[in-house]
């Protein structure tokens, strides 16, 4: 894989489910080994499960596995599924009782694509977390990313398909930084190095694709379903960091998606980021941070790029291609 995935992390692995006629998913997050977690939810509309026990203040340090989930709120059942999985193999907190495995997620919006009636569940959230391993995996049109879409400033009938990306970057001193995202922004995706608009509001008359920054000057709001978006993702690095640090890298990733996603983390968001330190190497938090804000905006990129066009929306392969 060109950009590397966050598999690359070492104790990392990844596996995803997605029913590709209802046009949903989800995509898991297992830590072989536990992680240090935290989390950053900037978006005013979001939907999440276990983030207050991310807050440094709190009392679990480590999280074994995460959840990134279509179908609204409802796709929330889906971690349970996880959980239930990662119970079978004997993974999590020791109570004493029993062990309970810690199992963050976050959801997205899909319901208007595909079939609303069927979304995520537990199901769907066990047959993830047992296909999850560390080989390379397809990104675009799978797990969370299934039913994602962006660009529905100018009505959800202009918005083009978003979708699930990854990166990572492995530096000569062995750190090892990955990132996993599923794109489904209310506005259009940048490539902050050339300024191109990957993907938006795409205007069929014009065939040119709408800045958002242009279409919120004009637009009421209120037109638009609040939460019915959201770019959900997390950040992994081969280095030891406490869960105040873990919560900044969370913070400081968030940068990516403010390069790249226009608007971000706006009241019609979601937008939340997970970061997790599955230990090892010892480096400044500012020099992570700076590097894994890169591998995030890579993965954004790639989840545009490798998204495939459903019915009545276009990609950006489609568009790049003039089909």
């Amino acid at each position: 894989m060109e950009n590397g995935s966050i598999v690359d992390v070492p104790h990392i692995k990844v596996g995803h489910a997605q029913n590709e006629t209802a046009l949903t998913g989800c995509s898991v997050i297992l830590t072989e080994k536990g992680a240090t977690c935290g989390v950053d939810v900037r978006g005013s509309a979001p939907g999440t499960r276990e983030t207050d026990l991310l807050d440094p203040l709190n009392t679990v340090d480590e999280v074994h596995g995460l959840c990134l989930t279509g179908g609204s709120a409802y796709g929330l059942e889906a971690a349970s599924g996880v959980m239930d999985y990662l119970e079978s193999t004997g993974k999590g907190l020791d109570v004493g009782f029993a062990k309970v495995p810690i199992v963050p997620a976050a959801v997205l919006f899909d319901l208007s694509v595909g079939d609303a009636s069927v979304r995520p569940n537990k199901q769907m959230g066990y047959q993830a977390a047992s296909e999850a391993s560390n080989e390379y995996f397809s990104t675009g049109n799978v797990g969370a990313g299934c039913g994602a879409t962006v660009g529905k400033l100018a009505g959800f009938d202009k918005s083009m398909k978003g979708g699930l990306g990854t990166a990572s970057i492995k530096l000569a001193n062995g750190l090892v930084i990955g990132a996993i995202v599923a794109v489904n922004a209310v506005g259009h995706v940048l490539d902050p190095e050339t300024n191109t608009i990957l993907a938006g509001a795409y205007d069929k008359d014009s065939d040119v694709i709408l800045d958002s920054l242009e279409l919120l000057k004009m637009a009421d709001e209120q037109n638009f379903l609040k939460g019915a978006n959201t770019t959900i993702g997390a950040v992994a690095v081969n280095a030891s960091l406490t869960k105040a640090e873990a919560t900044k890298l969370a913070q400081v990733t968030q940068n990516a998606l403010a390069k790249t996603i226009i608007p971000a983390h706006s009241t019609l968001d979601g937008d939340t980021v997970f970061a997790l330190a599955t230990g090892g190497h010892t480096h400044s938090l500012d020099y992570i941070a700076s590097y894994a804000v890169k591998v995030m905006e890579k993965a954004i990129i790639n989840a545009i790029k490798s998204a495939e066009s459903i019915e009545g929306v276009l990609s950006y392969q489609s568009f790049a291609n003039n089909d």
